[in-house]
């Protein structure tokens, strides 16, 4: 007699189909808006009629759209329509606005929520200061390098053991060991701060649900002057923020156990 369970599953070409979406589809960032069926190929190691077959079906299911030049793709109205969905299902992003404005305003500076996003941290978003003649900001939809305070927040607290491998692809053994020691710091803190390039700055906490990290809270600078030591109002403002936005989602402060010890 036939056995019916294994015709029930997906095969193995089936699986490796869907693998392959999700790597197209994770090549499109904030600084990768449309791609050809021969960047397409480049990245993944495919051959070029491989990738642009693969490009073609997607277009036809509506995960991607063609892009404004020839040959081009970019993400299509399915991903925005799920990308909406899934930002609806996340209680931080509809309770943090406020917390945001009043942080802003309480010290002056840019405040950020970001979330984890497929392999680092997105800005979801953004409550600009305006008391200043130079605005400090960053767009929503932006992915955070390894520099910014808010992804070593993350670091410190995933247990997803390849989050680190994604935050420092392409790193030297030197940039990683320098990340891993901000990260341990950050985690023993309880918030990061960081420098950045042109003068800027950035201070970041977690927020916890009951699952574990759900967000960071971020606040962006460029004061010289800016007192960011333990106990100072930027900090004490950031901590009751965040504590504020956990209590929300019935979280604790307390860090989930790392699978990993690299983070």
């Amino acid at each position: 007699m036939a056995n019916t369970d294994g015709a029930s599953e997906a095969s193995g070409s089936d699986i490796q189909a869907v693998a392959r979406v999700g790597q197209i589809c994770a090549l499109f960032g904030p600084h990768t808006a449309e791609l050809t069926a021969a960047d397409v190929a480049d990245r993944l190691g495919l051959n070029r009629t491989t990738a642009y077959r693969y490009c073609a079906s997607l277009v036809a299911a509506g995960i991607l759209d063609r892009g404004p030049r020839r040959g081009t793709f970019v993400l299509g109205g399915l991903m925005l329509q799920l990308g909406i969905h899934a930002l609806s299902r996340r209680q931080v992003v509809e309770i943090a606005p406020p917390r945001l404005a009043s942080l802003s305003a309480a010290v002056r500076m840019t405040a950020v929520l970001s979330l984890w996003g497929a392999r680092g941290p997105v800005v979801t978003l953004v409550e600009e200061d305006r008391s200043r003649t130079a605005v400090v900001t960053v767009r929503a939809g932006a992915q955070l390098d390894a520099t910014a305070a808010q992804s070593r927040v993350f670091l410190g607290q995933l247990t997803d053991e390849r989050a680190m491998g994604w935050m420092t692809e392409g790193m030297t053994s030197a940039q990683r060991a320098e990340l891993e020691a901000a990260v341990y710091t950050a985690r023993r803190a309880g918030y990061c701060i960081a420098s950045q390039s042109g003068g800027v700055f950035s201070a970041a906490a977690p927020v916890f649900d009951e699952f574990g990290i759900a967000a960071t809270v971020g606040l962006l600078g460029a004061d010289p002057q800016a007192d960011l030591s333990a106990g100072s109002t930027i900090i004490t403002e950031l901590l009751r923020t965040t504590s504020a936005l956990t209590a929300e989602l019935r979280g604790t402060r307390e860090a989930r156990p790392h699978e990993n010890s690299e983070l």
